[in-house]
């Protein structure tokens, strides 16, 4: 008998079978005369999605980590200062790799299960009266945690200061999904990945680059081979690329764009604030805690759930995987075997979430956490019916 494994990760995530089919196509000569009637129409969709007018939105082969490799290469030089803060596995990854490229780290600690301190951030950029600081790092959404930070206040805070930094954003787990404002919110670098809010398998890098990011690329001294953003613009623009792209992923994008501006960029956000919220219900009918600390910064793409003291969350996942074909999401460094994660982004719905839910009650019990079968589900079945109506109706954006 052919298993399924039911995917509940924040990345992959589910794929709309559009999606899957869109990607199934003939391979294709990228130096076509008509290849660049599919690039330039998928360029000015991803602006939309991104919210930005004035930047470019920049693909590579690659992953979301990728993405900030590209954005660290291009826009600065060994010995330049960087502001961030640690309040999350994925943030403390990019911390790494700006050491690795020799950038002078200043880095705030923050709190696992708090957003990006902004406050503290604040703080540092005002005593930064020089301006030494080139760059300003935070993770939108922190999918270690389930946490999701306020962009808009760190821009304004870098505004108040008439700061000149560059704001580099991780939105991997966001863009696509949250609500993500790059012209609106000052960002200079937005960092993306194909296989999350995009509904897509991993391989595509998708990175938007403002005005001022490109002008800073063009003096930074560090070496950036594959990610040159001028080596890519140069055919770019035009429709091409300089070395051969992953055509049958750009279909597949094309199509997931499509998807995302027909249902319209609002009403994606309000579906996953009420699909998360369920989940979150669901959680608190078990009795367990989130290890994101308030509703104001919970994460309306994963939600991250603390299992009790005396429990090892990795049993929570073997077991779902082993007996019931379910994958959930591992708790990551500071809180490996304390958490475990249910992704709900991507092409997911009631009916599935609902399905998961039930299947977690019973893992759950069966490793020994003792929750009321059907509990989680009925929480979530009944503020599903009673969100219903108010769900907004699809449109063309």
């Amino acid at each position: 008998m052919l298993v399924t494994t039911h995917l509940f990760t924040p990345g992959p995530t589910h794929m709309p079978e559009a999606v899957r089919r869109a990607i199934d196509v003939p391979l294709q000569d990228h130096r076509a005369p008509d290849f660049h009637k599919l690039v330039l129409p998928l360029q000015e969709d991803l602006k939309k999605i991104f919210r930005t007018e004035s930047g470019e939105i920049l693909l590579f082969a690659g992953s979301g980590t990728s993405g900030w490799d590209a954005s660290l290469a291009n826009c600065l030089s060994p010995g330049d200062k960087v502001l961030t803060a640690s309040y999350g596995h994925f943030s403390d990854l990019w911390i790494a790799m700006c050491k690795q490229h020799k950038l002078e780290v200043e880095v705030i600690e923050g709190a696992w299960g708090e957003a990006a301190p902004i406050a503290e951030y604040a703080k540092r950029l005002a005593a930064d009266t020089n301006h030494e600081i080139k760059a300003v790092l935070v993770c939108h959404n922190e999918t270690a945690t389930g946490v999701t930070s306020d962009v808009a206040a760190l821009r304004a805070a870098m505004d108040k200061v008439n700061h000149s930094a560059l704001l580099m954003v991780d939105g991997v787990s966001s863009i696509g999904a949250l609500e993500f404002r790059m012209d609106d919110w000052g960002v200079d670098l937005a960092v993306c990945g194909s296989q999350k809010g995009f509904m897509m398998p991993t391989g595509l890098c998708i990175l938007g680059v403002s005005q001022k990011a490109l002008k800073a690329s063009e003096v930074a001294e560090n070496p950036r081979g594959f990610f040159d953003f001028k080596g890519l613009l140069n055919q770019y623009k035009g429709g091409y690329f300089p070395y051969t792209p992953a055509t049958t992923l750009l279909h597949g994008l094309a199509q997931s764009c499509l998807m995302i501006l027909e249902e319209g960029l609002d009403n994606v956000h309000a579906r996953q604030f009420r699909l998360a919220e369920g989940v979150r219900r669901a959680v608190q009918a078990w009795g367990l805690e989130l290890c994101s600390r308030r509703p104001e910064v919970h994460s309306d793409t994963v939600t991250a759930i603390l299992v009790p003291e005396g429990f090892d969350s990795n049993d929570v996942l073997k077991t779902a995987y082993n007996d019931y074909n379910l994958s959930l999401a591992a708790g990551l460094s500071k809180v490996a075997g304390k958490v475990f994660r249910i992704g709900h982004m991507g092409a997911v719905d009631e009916l599935m979430l609902l399905g998961a839910l039930a299947t977690t009650e019973m893992v759950l019990n069966d490793v020994g956490i003792n929750v009321t079968l059907g509990s989680g589900v009925v929480a979530a079945q009944k503020y599903y019916r009673e969100s219903k109506q108010a769900e907004p109706q699809k449109a063309v954006a």
